[in-house]
């Protein structure tokens, strides 16, 4: 894979489903040395200026749409990842959607159901910060479905058959969305347990954190070989060639930010969204307009 020390390619590290996944085969850091921040970071800013340039035009062509979606254990940067990197983007062609705790009205509903009225119109790009992607995560790992509300034979099988089934869903509809003009970039942020743990103690040690941390957060964290479980197999039984996963080693914050916007510019550009043509007679209208505007009876509208 040659997704060790210094790799700086973040095709190394996407997941097409074609070959079997290991989660221990994907580093949590590249281990960069300190001194490589500032060029890292200078990147970044490269990489936000032309995904700002690309993304104004996908939003004028409005023919497609970028849907960009987010997963990781707590603490590994999904906040900060989405506001460095995506932060200088005009704010009518972005909506950014986190999926909390499903509300009562949610859980009436299929798993799906809540991430139908967060689809991007075309044109748009939409992050969401997690998904419906909870379903195979912390529904599986506290087995949530198990007293779901559901007639028997949606529940009245082996806990793999149910996530077999969750997986299949999930490919059709991320098939879907391909097949209806979106894009699919799927990120998880794979932080180590280590570094989870010392941002967990940087939140409780400062103030300005505090309110980030809650005690269930601990829970959570108790449970993390389950979840690393959960998510090597969500992740071999979702990731396909339209709607690949990208494991990012995120450690790092900075390493992880510069990977991730390299991502969603290769596939802005893969895109290649233009500036919609005018036709001849709305041409000649622009420049009657500007004759307006220049010595004509809208130049000096004040006088």
């Amino acid at each position: 894979m040659g997704a060790g020390k210094g790799t700086r390619d973040v095709s190394d590290f996407v997941v097409t489903g074609e070959k079997d996944f290991r989660l221990e085969d994907f580093p949590t850091t590249l281990k960069v040395d300190a001194e490589e921040r500032p060029a890292y970071e200078a990147r970044l800013e490269r990489n936000k200026a032309r995904i700002e340039e690309l993304q104004d035009r996908l939003y004028a062509e409005a023919r497609e749409s970028l849907i960009v979606i987010l997963q990781a254990m707590d603490a590994a940067g999904k906040d900060s990842t989405i506001r460095h990197v995506l932060g200088g983007i005009n704010p009518t062609g972005i909506d950014v959607r986190s999926f909390k705790q499903p509300t009562s009205v949610d859980r009436a509903h299929g798993f799906l159901w809540r991430s139908f009225s967060a689809l991007p119109e075309r044109g748009k790009i939409a992050v969401f910060n997690r998904s419906y992607y909870e379903e195979c995560l912390v529904v599986r790992v506290h087995g949530l479905w198990r007293d779901y509300q559901l007639p028997r034979r949606c529940t009245d099988m082996s806990e793999k058959r149910y996530f077999e089934e969750r997986y299949e869903d999930i490919r059709g509809f991320e098939r879907y969305l391909w097949r209806t003009g979106n894009h699919v970039v799927k990120i998880f942020l794979n932080v180590s347990a280590d570094k989870q743990r010392e941002r967990f103690l940087e939140r409780i040690d400062d103030e300005a954190k505090n309110w980030k941390f809650s005690e269930s957060d601990l829970a959570e964290r108790m449970e993390w070989d389950e979840y690393q479980r959960a998510y090597e197999e969500m992740v071999n039984g979702t990731a396909t060639r339209r709607a690949p996963w990208l494991v990012i080693p995120a450690d790092q914050k900075w390493v992880a930010r510069t990977l991730v916007s390299e991502a969603l510019l290769q596939v802005l550009e893969d895109m290649d969204p233009r500036y919609p043509e005018l036709p001849r007679t709305s041409l000649d209208r622009l420049d009657e307009c500007r004759a307006a505007l220049v010595d004509g009876p809208a130049a000096d509208v004040d006088d």
